[in-house]
């Protein structure tokens, strides 16, 4: 008689007596993996039953006595029998997948192997087991997962908890077609006594369910699904805060000692014990790159105003893992760990008066122009030399542009005026207990600091550099100081990008927009946390011709969920210019490429309605999409592969660091590197 399936996903509570949790992708169940993560994959019919647990409901079904000691069956025909050949992969998740192996031999008729998974960790062993295959090398192995015509399709089964529905898939690396598809779904849906269906772990996968006329279920489904996905893994102790909006007015009484919980991702936060955030982001948004230089967990959890109310002002610890979180009531106030200062870069180069062009940063202006500026002016010296390998063709130019050098705005800076603002505001009664204070005593500051004269002669040089190098061409005006993309600290979002400006006097405002974000309350408040003085920052600024994009993003050359996966790239995508990327407000299309099956596999769809775009009279403006268009993928498979490569070749470039990169794709096709920092990631204390 068939159990229902409801009865695994009781039984599989059993596995774990802690909040909701999960982990943090919706990949294959697989030994590999499991390894990786330092899981060990348990027999299902040994899964112990927590005390606490619903589970200890006297009327559940009672599953087999004992492991099933066959090395395959035929046929399952009920939960026991499955239960008694399948082991359990994130068992220490509050969603473990129970789970089984499968292969089919074309050779013979189709026969379909229920593997005994406990007895054969891996198809291939089963295969020598059992002597189907004489000799089994790499070559031979290899061909049953590319050949059209191979002998043997390998599978695995189980049971997607979060959506009560029994799966088969398949390795990402396998390069299926819609025929091998049809086959395994009809010879599993004549042997299996539940329905399945087929879910596709990468785009390869979904193209050919596609065109097999199968409706598959994706991994960016399952993620969509997941209650909780860990940003940054460490563990907190502090002050937890449910904090329904960032308002100026809740900024003051928070405190470094707060974890915070967050309606969702906010487009900038001062440095904190810990972030919670109910409403899923991007991982490489700005404030997630930011929260995870500062070295403190970092989660999202569906619902997490209502999972943790009951902490709410009380000081706890939060352990944020791969697999789950934890909350602990701590007796009182806490001492948060020392950190040592964060190192900037040496003393700048003041004595540099002229401005340099991209591609001349490199080799004159290294200590003049900040991290930013000189990788990009490395990296378009690559690109003209060949050095980016076979994607050199398929690589657009750096933007076109020039370095307004430290000088110029240690100059301003220094003059009586920006020092009078300077001291005065930051004299503001109040101004060294208060965040609200400062913030609304910054944004005068920098209000003023705008407002100031610029010299003449040095305003001057910049619009005949702009004229005669870049045509008087519409430019993004960026920062490029000494405290942003270096190897131990990102900056990322700190400082002000103005976008698109088209005029002499824009060109002119932008750039002391630039200097006075040096006072930006979230620049202000990371370098107070780090014990850095102001009169130590010094702020380049880029003039750089404006692409307007048609697709651009954010890729870091590893997986940023789990370092231990070798050879892989994150990319996360949106239409338009990449502003909403890095503000992290709307889940990005995001991918990952694994650079040894070659696979791309689609984590999350994009969430945007709209995208940006470079506005005629100056800036930028936010155009409605089409349904349509909503509804297609962000980037082809192909274009994933190509910033992959390209991300790679620049992590080797740029001294085999792994890079956090700022892309875009331009109406050519062609893709543009916007920026490449080290990816900062700080040891939790």
């Amino acid at each position: 008689m068939a159990v229902p399936a409801a009865f695994l996903l009781v039984m599989m509570a059993c596995l774990l007596n802690a909040l909701p949790a999960a982990a943090q992708l919706a990949e294959k169940p697989s030994i590999y993996t499991a390894k990786r993560l330092g899981e060990r994959m348990a027999p299902a019919i040994d899964a112990p039953a927590s005390a606490s647990s619903p589970a200890r409901a006297t009327n559940r079904p009672s599953p087999a006595s004992k492991a099933s000691e066959a090395s395959h069956l035929d046929t399952v025909a009920s939960m026991a029998q499955f239960l008694s050949i399948a082991r359990v992969y994130n068992a220490r998740s509050a969603e473990p997948i129970v789970h089984t192996i499968f292969v089919i031999d074309r050779a013979h008729g189709n026969r379909l192997y229920f593997i005994n998974a406990n007895r054969y960790a891996l198809h291939e062993d089963f295969l020598r087991g059992q002597f189907l295959v004489p000799h089994l090398d790499e070559r031979t192995l290899k061909g049953y997962y590319q050949r059209a015509d191979r002998r043997f399709l390998f599978g695995t089964i189980g049971l997607q908890p979060q959506l009560n529905r029994w799966t088969f898939e398949f390795w990402e690396g396998d390069q299926l077609n819609e025929a091998l598809i049809r086959l395994a779904g009809q010879r599993l849906g004549e042997s299996f006594f539940q329905p399945l269906h087929f879910k596709a772990n990468s785009t390869q996968h979904e193209t050919a369910a596609q065109a097999a006329g199968i409706e598959s279920l994706t991994e960016a489904q399952l993620i969509g699904d997941r209650r909780f996905m860990p940003l940054n893994t460490g563990r907190a102790k502090g002050r937890l805060r449910l904090i329904a909006s960032l308002d100026d007015d809740t900024q003051d009484d928070i405190e470094p000692t707060d974890i915070v919980v967050l309606k969702e991702v906010p487009l900038s936060l001062s440095p904190v014990a810990g972030v919670v955030t109910e409403r899923p982001s991007t991982v490489l948004s700005h404030v997630n790159l930011l929260v995870k230089g500062w070295g403190v967990p970092n989660a999202y959890i569906k619902d997490a105003f209502q999972e943790l109310k009951a902490y709410d002002g009380q000081w706890v610890e939060l352990n944020v893992t791969a697999m789950r979180y934890d909350v602990t009531r701590l007796p009182g106030p806490v001492t948060p760990p020392t950190r040592p200062p964060t190192i900037f870069t040496g003393k700048p180069d003041l004595l540099r008066q002229q401005v340099v062009r991209v591609t001349d940063i490199a080799s004159h202006g290294r200590k003049a122009c900040g991290s930013k500026a000189v990788n990009l002016s490395r990296i378009e010296v690559a690109r003209r030399k060949g050095d980016l390998g076979r994607q050199n063709s398929s690589v657009a130019p750096v933007p076109d542009g020039f370095c307004i050098p430290y000088a110029h705005y240690a100059e301003f800076i220094r003059s009586p005026q920006a020092q009078a603002s300077i001291q005065r505001w930051l004299a503001s009664p109040g101004f060294g207990r208060s965040r609200t204070i400062r913030r609304k005593a910054l944004a005068q500051l920098r209000a003023e600091l705008a407002a100031l004269p610029l010299d003449s002669a040095r305003s001057m040089s910049w619009l005949q550099q702009w004229r005669t190098q870049l045509s008087g061409k519409s430019v993004f005006v960026r920062s490029s100081s000494n405290s942003e993309d270096l190897a131990n600290f990102s900056g990322a979002g700190l400082y002000t990008t103005v976008p698109n400006a088209k005029t002499d006097e824009a060109l002119l405002n932008a750039v002391k927009t630039v200097w006075a974000s040096v006072y930006n309350a979230e620049a202000y408040e990371a370098r107070r946390a780090a014990r850095v003085s102001d009169d130590h920052v010094f702020m380049a600024v880029l003039v750089q011709e404006a692409i307007d994009s048609v697709v651009s993003g954010v890729m870091v050359t590893r997986d940023p969920f789990d370092p231990r996966h070798a050879n892989a790239t994150y990319v996360s995508a949106k239409r338009g210019l990449g502003i909403k990327v890095v503000e992290g407000q709307r889940i990005a299309e995001q991918s990952m490429h694994d650079g040894w099956s070659g696979a791309v596999r689609r984590l999350s769809r994009s969430g945007e309605v709209s995208e940006l775009k470079l506005d005629r009279a100056g800036g930028v403006v936010d155009v409605p999409l089409a349904a349509a268009v909503v509804e297609n993928e962000v980037l082809s498979s192909v274009s994933v592969k190509q910033l992959a490569a390209l991300g790679q070749r620049l992590k080797r470039l740029l001294g085999h660091i792994d890079q956090d990169i700022e892309w875009a794709i331009d109406p050519g096709g062609r893709i543009v590197v916007l920026q490449s920092r080290p990816y900062v990631e700080r040891k939790v204390l």
